[in-house]
């Protein structure tokens, strides 16, 4: 199984970025689909997740600002982020669970990109 996120980088303050996530080893459509983020000296946080069923939850922080969307053709989930702060400087991780019964019966992490907001 492999995760492979891209497109982190370095932007100013109300500048934009956008996160792919594409996966293998999977099966994608059968996935909810995560993206994490994790700065120094916090606990690793949601961002975003893209559920089997189709629905779509961010957190607090992210809304109305960023929009996670996912393409089970291509087996990517993407994060289109704007309005960029120096809050949201992190490393961005992809994250896939397979549900059973209500309860992640298969979970693997990528290997996170590095988003840095300038202020």
């Amino acid at each position: 199984v492999q995760l492979q996120a891209s497109g982190g980088g370095l932007v100013q303050a109300g500048g934009s970025l956008k996160l792919d996530c594409v996966a293998s080893g999977i099966i994608f459509n059968l996935n909810s689909m995560s993206w994490y983020r994790q700065t120094p000296g916090k606990q690793r946080e949601l961002v975003a997740t893209s559920t089997d069923g189709g629905d779509t939850v961010y957190a607090d922080s992210v809304k109305g600002r960023f929009t996670l969307s996912r393409d089970n053709a291509k087996r990517t989930l993407s994060l289109q982020m704007s309005h960029l702060q120096p809050e949201d400087t992190g490393v961005y991780y992809c994250k896939s669970d397979l549900y059973g019964l209500g309860h992640p019966t298969s979970t693997y992490w990528g290997q996170g990109t590095l988003v840095t907001v300038s202020s």
